[in-house]
């Protein structure tokens, strides 16, 4: 605590108003001037009745003040951002605070507040692009600080600062403002720019990227190349080359649905500071143009309008649907030309365009001389290529004349026995089927018996492969799932399904089930049933994995920095996994069960941090002029020594930096005495009018 000093100071309490004691003066001095040029006796004692008179008007007192100062605050902000983590700039920056700190203790009448920020921390959100925020911080600080006792403030930094203020009258303004620099002048870097992006791709379709390689301070467009490697959700890398300082476009191809991570990475340059800035990750949603369904229907039912208005209800689903209404074994005498159907166009269809569609669909369809085996064949290659196949035969199946016997039956998972179940019976998903995607958590089979209405005839296969996901009469399998080749196939043992969307005992998922089977087949992406995936939301990484079997085998988090760490996650529910890590660092984050690998991309594309990281005093330098304060290089300036200094003079030095003082204070005791008693003005006025009328009478 400051000693309490006593201070006396002369003050005035008039009378009168001032105005009415200026016109006075006004009146008086005129007259007393004209007796002077006449030479008039008296007066000079009339001149002191009139400046009694005054003095006793002004009423002066003279007041006793105790005072007790306040000390002066100042500010050392240390920044502690990545760019700061370069080289030697921390470790500098840490020696100037020190020296800062024990100079500072030694000066009379201050406080110091040291303030560190930027480091990442657990309320950092890597997904922001806030930059270095100093003056934030400065000004958090010294909020409960009176102006009139901010002393200085001292930043400790690289000069990479995104929150200098551009108010000339900003209130942190009213203070000396010093910079220390804590990197190298004239330091050099090459970064890579991302310029454009797009959010969203057609799958099978290229996309357009903009990127730009620079070499900081600078490098003429074209006098240079850069090696730019791309990977595709972490695969195999493809080189460009890329001319330094001019924008290259480059075009990627979207594989699949959902989410694919880039990344991109330009080679070192010539003079580097950090190759943080040399890579870049952003995501693409891949969307599917139109998706090509042929649905095939072997003869009119009741459940083939169910097929068709699904699909049909999907705006992004086109459907080629045909219907064999006239097999042609069938022989009544209709002429020809008579008939109003459309002929199959078998050649075009399943030989032409085959590979154009994403699914075919046969429904209730059986061996009747119109698919000759060369075609067949052929949707049995298109689906080891990549295709997808559903066959929904069901009993009408279940004979001779059944897809099974044709070279369909090398990619079916399921083969008829001849034999058919008509009973009343509820489908019921597997054990299998609860982890599954396609049959998981299907509305009305919330633990326990289903809620949805019963079937009445099914076809008894065996099982030569793949999942089983229901199961119905005498638990035969309902719905086989398998994976041939690249493609996938799906075998339905039941033609009933309709009895659910017309709503028998209730009905059931009908709507649901089939959509989901259809964009399983179609491979969309949130119906894998084996997959690993991470996602950024917010602060948080979100790991998902979905398995049919059950496993506890840890995932291994790799981050931007730093070493890999192994997590475990929590069973959900429905064959999928859970876990939530909250993350500090901006960049791209690799997820690893030693199967799968997922990426995540967290923070934005170019980060204000990293868009720049050479050591420049352009952005502070401003600040130091409006306020007084100085620029300091710590490698070629050394740490200047801190000084007090009185407002209104130079606050920084070549080897020195002021923190102003100002001699604030509060008054604890204050005490007046009248100058003037009215007794004593009342003497000397009459005793000075006496005088002045003695001598007027000689």
């Amino acid at each position: 605590m400051n000693p309490a000093v006593t201070q006396w100071t002369l003050a005035f309490a008039p009378l009168v108003p001032w105005w009415a004691i200026a016109t006075l003066v006004a009146v008086a001095l005129p007259l007393l001037a004209f007796g002077v040029f006449r030479r008039a006796r008296g007066v000079a004692w009339r001149t002191v009745a009139l400046a009694v008179l005054l003095g006793a008007l002004a009423n002066p007192a003279l007041v006793e003040e105790d005072r007790e100062p306040q000390r002066d605050v100042a500010v050392v902000v240390l920044d502690e951002s990545p760019s700061q983590q370069i080289g030697d700039r921390m470790a500098r920056s840490e020696e100037a605070l020190k020296s800062i700190v024990d100079k500072a203790k030694a000066l009379p009448g201050i406080d110091l507040r040291v303030v560190r920020t930027g480091a990442p921390g657990a309320d950092a959100d890597p997904a922001g692009d806030e930059g270095t925020r100093l003056f934030t911080a400065l000004a958090q600080a010294v909020a409960d600080v009176p102006r009139q006792r901010l002393a200085g403030a001292v930043l400790i930094t690289d000069g990479q600062v995104h929150d200098v203020p551009d108010d000339p009258d900003h209130p942190l303004y009213g203070m000396p403002v010093h910079t220390l620099l804590s990197g190298d002048r004239d330091e050099g870097d090459r970064r890579l720019v991302v310029e454009q992006t797009p959010s969203f791709g057609l799958v099978g379709k290229t996309v357009r990227v903009v990127l730009k390689v620079e070499d900081l301070p600078g490098t003429l467009p074209g006098t240079a190349t850069a090696r730019v490697v791309v990977r595709k959700d972490g695969g195999a890398p493809q080189a460009h080359a890329v001319p330094v300082g001019a924008s290259q476009a480059i075009e990627l191809t979207l594989d699949h649905g959902g989410p694919t991570v880039f990344e991109i990475v330009a080679d070192a340059g010539p003079r580097e500071l950090t190759l943080d800035n040399n890579r870049a990750s952003f995501v693409v949603n891949g969307v599917r143009d139109r998706l090509r369904v042929l649905l095939v229907s072997g003869e009119p039912h009741p459940g083939e309008r169910t097929w068709r208005n699904i699909l049909k209800s999907d705006p992004s689903v086109d459907l080629v649907h045909f219907t064999i209404l006239r097999p042609p074994e069938k022989q009544d005498g209709t002429p020809v030309r008579e008939l109003s159907l459309i002929a199959f166009p078998i050649r075009e269809l399943f030989d032409l365009k085959v590979n154009e569609f994403d699914l075919i669909i046969f429904d209730r369809y059986r061996r009747r001389g119109i698919l000759p085996q060369l075609y067949l064949e052929n949707i049995a290659n298109y689906v080891r290529r990549g295709g997808g196949l559903l066959e929904a035969g069901g009993p009408s199946g279940n004979s001779a004349l059944s897809l099974t016997r044709t070279p369909l039956g090398q990619v079916l998972p399921g083969e008829p026995t001849g034999i058919v179940h008509e009973v009343g019976y509820r489908p019921r998903v597997t054990p299998m089927g609860e982890r599954h995607p396609v049959t998981a958590e299907l509305p009305g089979n919330e633990g326990g018996e289903p809620r949805w209405g019963r079937w009445f005839r099914q076809a008894e296969v065996t099982t030569r492969g793949g999942a089983v996901l229901m199961a119905g009469a005498s638990n035969d399998p309902l719905l086989i799932l398998d994976r041939v080749g690249e493609g996938r196939v799906a075998q339905v043992t039941s033609d009933q399904i309709w009895l659910w969307a017309r709503g028998f005992e209730g009905g059931g998922p009908q709507a649901e089930l089939l959509r989901r089977l259809a964009y399983w087949l179609m491979k969309e992406p949130d119906l894998e049933e084996e997959d690993l995936r991470a996602r950024i939301e917010g602060r948080r990484l979100v790991i998902e994995r979905k398995s049919l079997d059950p496993k506890d085998t840890p995932v291994q988090i790799t981050p931007p920095t730093g070493a890999a760490r192994a997590v475990r996650l929590q069973d959900v529910g429905a064959g999928r996994q859970s876990v939530t890590v909250p993350i500090r660092e901006s960049g791209l984050y690799t997820v690893t069960d030693g199967e799968r690998t997922a990426l995540a991309a967290a923070g934005a594309l170019n980060p204000k941090e990293l868009t720049d990281v050479r050591s420049l005093p352009d952005r502070l330098r401003p600040v130091a002029d409006a306020t007084g304060g100085g620029v300091f290089w710590l490698a070629r300036d050394g740490i200047p020594e801190p000084r007090r200094v009185r407002t209104g003079r130079t606050f920084a030095g070549r080897e020195w930096l002021g923190l102003r003082a100002n001699g604030d204070y509060v008054v604890t005791g204050i005490r007046d005495a009248a100058l003037l008693p009215a007794l004593i003005v009342m003497l000397l006025a009459l005793g000075t009018l006496m005088l002045a009328w003695r001598r007027e009478g000689k």
